[in-house]
């Protein structure tokens, strides 16, 4: 049996057009996956490049607690021990940042800086205080130092550590 065209009613037509529009948004869905899958990796590396040279900040500044004299001034981001009233430093915006070396080469994207307030002493280890008489490594000065670092528009890592100054 033999169709004529005029017997046709354009259902080829209306097939073709469906599948055209389900490949389309098959196409869409796999480009907006592909598209946030680089934003993730790329604030993955943000994220660890930021690590990377706020640990590099926290590091320098235990070199400069082991190199300057005390007590501090607030000068180059060395500050003394907080008062109870005195908020979190790190949060701050009249803070004083010390600016970190670049270590990585990053200069030009992502900027670490740091601050270090003085705790006090404490002792060494649990109980020594105890002991008569007392080990003279037993009482050390204790620091804070908070790290940041950022890229311009893009995340901030901030890196907190309590430090001990080693015994002679």
């Amino acid at each position: 049996m033999k169709i004529s065209f005029s017997q046709q009613r354009g259902a080829a037509l209306i097939t073709v057009l469906l599948l055209l529009l389900i490949m389309t948004l098959l196409g869409l869905a796999s480009l907006r996956s592909g598209i946030l899958e680089e934003r993730m990796s790329g604030n993955l590396r943000d994220r660890g490049v930021g690590f990377q040279t706020a640990e590099g900040a926290l590091r320098q500044a235990e070199t400069v607690i082991q190199t300057t004299a005390r007590p501090y001034t607030g000068a180059s981001g060395l500050y003394p021990t907080p008062l109870n009233s005195t908020p979190d430093r790190w949060n701050d915006p009249a803070i004083n940042w010390a600016q970190a070396e670049d270590l990585l080469g990053l200069s030009t994207l992502v900027r670490a800086q740091y601050i270090v307030e003085e705790m006090g002493t404490a002792p060494s280890w649990p109980g020594c205080e105890t002991f008569r008489p007392r080990d003279p490594s037993c009482i050390t000065a204790r620091f804070r130092i908070t790290s940041r670092s950022q890229a311009p528009g893009r995340a901030q890592v901030i890196l907190q550590s309590n430090y001990a100054l080693p015994t002679p």
